[in-house]
C-alpha cells in the first residue's frame, strides 16, 4: 500500500507544470512583473537561467546541450518553444529579460 501511495504521489508531482520559481529582489516568474532596473543588476548567466526557468516551468523540452545539462528534460512535454503556453505575466517577463540580455550583449 505504501508503494502505491508513493507511486501515485510521484506521478502527480511529475504531471503538468511545475511551481513557479521565485527570486529574491525580482519576484516569482508567473505572478510578478519583472522590472528592468532589477534585471539589469544581474549577470548574463543569471538572466539566462531566469528566462529559461520560465520555459522549464511550462514544459519546454530544451534543445541545446547547455540547457539540457542545466535544466534537464525530465517531465517536459512541449517540443516547440513557440508552442509553450505562457500566461501574460510570463510573456512579459520573457520579453523584459530578452531586452536586458540584448542591452548587456549577452
Amino acid at each position: 500500500m505504501k508503494r502505491l501511495v508513493l507511486a501515485l504521489t510521484l506521478a502527480l508531482l511529475s504531471a503538468g507544470p511545475s511551481l513557479a520559481d521565485c527570486y529574491e529582489g525580482i519576484g516569482c516568474t508567473d505572478g510578478d512583473r519583472f522590472r528592468t532596473s532589477d534585471l539589469r543588476q544581474h549577470s548574463c548567466p543569471i538572466l539566462w537561467e531566469l528566462r529559461n526557468s520560465i520555459y522549464k516551468e511550462n514544459g519546454y523540452c530544451f534543445k541545446t546541450e547547455r540547457a539540457k545539462s542545466y535544466f534537464g528534460n525530465r517531465g517536459c512535454w512541449v517540443n516547440d518553444q513557440n508552442s509553450v503556453k505562457l500566461n501574460a505575466i510570463e510573456r512579459y517577463n520573457v520579453r523584459q529579460i530578452v531586452a536586458v540580455e540584448a542591452q548587456k550583449g549577452c
